[in-house]
């Protein structure tokens, strides 16, 4: 039986989150989309200030809500609070893309088109992480940038490797609680395998030269330090790759509030 690593969606959350972030992305200036990537559709947001930047900063949601209770898969995925379009916002970036996960955003109908496996064992199948690639390459190519930095928040951490195993223009990988080798991840808490699922993990060694920054809160019981190093155990050089782990963080708080500072000691400022 799967269990919950998350705590369990109530009724309204899905609504709460939708509102959220869209009330946060149009206090910031922000335009929504819908993306038709493969045969799936992916709700994101962009703000681009400066189009002849050639980079553009792309966060990646992480897995929302993916259950009702601890052993029913929740109807919607959506997360409850907009955590990594909260970080995606304080990022001081001239271009940023923010994408959320399949079947995350969508209204009724269009859930309703959306296979559950897509937030459950299969939340990182290769048609998920080749959804969200073929986004990023439409914003990418719409604006004519010729780099990539990828920023994933949680489960959104293992489709940024993932991601960048599969591109020539990622210029820096950086995660936030990523259970970035899932097996680990779930052996750790003993729950069935994400069966349907890539694992990050086994691409370390492929992006190693990627230079990468991978957040982890000290007080996080659910991403814990072990799951993230045994990521970068898998790498045969991790001399561009930094671990940090962050003092006072948990799993859901309160990254943005150290997230500025972050930015500019770890991955702005260290360039």
């Amino acid at each position: 039986m799967l269990l919950a690593l998350l705590a369990p969606a109530t009724p309204g959350q899905a609504q709460d989150g939708r509102e959220a972030a869209a009330a946060l992305a149009a206090a910031d200036g922000w335009r929504r989309f819908e993306i038709e990537a493969g045969d799936l559709l992916l709700t994101a947001y962009s703000r681009i200030d400066t189009p002849s930047n050639p980079t553009l900063v792309v966060y990646l949601e992480g897995d929302g809500l993916p259950w009702k209770t601890r052993t029913e898969l929740s109807d919607d995925p959506t997360p409850r609070r907009p955590h990594t379009l909260e970080l995606a916002v304080l990022d001081p970036a001239p271009n940023k893309v923010y994408i959320a996960r399949p079947c995350q955003y969508l209204d009724p109908e269009e859930l309703a088109e959306c296979p559950s496996d897509l937030w459950s064992f299969s939340r990182y199948a290769p048609d998920v992480v080749d959804a969200v690639n073929m986004a990023i390459t439409q914003f990418v190519s719409g604006i004519g940038a010729r780099h990539v930095r990828l920023v994933g928040y949680s489960g959104g951490g293992q489709i940024a490797a993932l991601i960048a195993a599969r591109r020539g223009d990622v210029e820096e990988l950086v995660t936030v609680a990523a259970n970035l080798d899932h097996k680990t991840w779930t052996e750790r808490h003993g729950v069935s395998p994400l069966s349907g699922s890539l694992n990050a993990a086994d691409i370390a060694a492929d992006i190693e030269h990627i230079p990468q920054v991978h957040f982890v809160g000290a007080d996080d019981d659910n991403v814990t330090p072990e799951v993230v190093e045994a990521f970068v155990a898998r790498m045969d050089d991790s001399s561009r790759t930094q671990v940090v782990i962050v003092d006072g963080m948990s799993h859901n708080c309160c990254w943005p509030q150290v997230w500025p500072q972050l930015l500019e000691t770890y991955v702005l400022g260290a360039k």
